[in-house]
């Protein structure tokens, strides 16, 4: 794991509210046994017509926004069910952080398990930055976790996020998978002591 204090690059924006995980990325997409080629299905019936092909105006099809790293939505962002192929499929197309009005809670913790910084800013700030991303797809954005900004040009929007995910990011703990396997000798050690004193 790493400290993620900064995400920088260009930003997709994708209007709506409530979207949900079943439109991030379909149930049929579920079955797959691995990640691996989650990022090839975000937004997948909104982009692609029944025969595959790729003639919806989507955001994520347009040559402008290939290579964002950095999403813009709206308010209850990741609805729905608690998929983690949701987050999964936008971290592999190349999203590493996103910034909306709001999140579904159990979105955004997925989210920070895979050290993707998920923030909040007001409904106006949110409208100006899609704006802005639409009219200037190839500005670049720095998301500053520790100031809680956004920043591109001279323009610098605050954004928050709950504190104790902001610690994980900085301090580098977001992934508790990880820091289980990373300290399993004493993780045996407390599971032994346990055991011990309720037999």
């Amino acid at each position: 794991m790493k400290n993620i204090e900064t995400i920088q690059g260009r930003a997709v924006p994708v209007s709506g509210n409530d979207i949900d995980t079943d439109r991030i990325i379909p149930a049929r997409f579920l079955k797959e046994i691995t990640f691996s080629r989650m990022g090839n299905y975000p937004f997948y019936d909104e982009r692609y017509d029944s025969s595959g092909k790729p003639t919806k105006d989507h955001p994520f099809n347009r040559d402008e926004y290939q290579g964002a790293n950095i999403l813009f939505a709206n308010s209850n962002f990741g609805c729905g069910s608690s998929r983690e192929h949701a987050p999964q499929s936008l971290v592999r197309w190349g999203i590493r952080a996103i910034v909306a009005e709001s999140f579904a809670e159990i979105f955004a913790g997925n989210c920070i398990m895979l050290g993707t910084p998920v923030v909040t800013a007001s409904a106006e700030d949110i409208e100006r930055l899609q704006r802005h991303a639409a009219e200037e797809p190839g500005e670049e954005y720095v998301l500053d976790i520790r100031e809680g900004t956004i920043r591109y040009g001279n323009t610098s929007v605050e954004v928050s996020m709950p504190e104790s995910r902001r610690s994980a990011l900085l301090e580098g703990t977001w992934d508790s998978t990880s820091l289980l396997m990373s300290n399993a000798d004493a993780v045996k050690h407390t599971h032994e002591r346990l055991s011990r004193q309720f037999i």
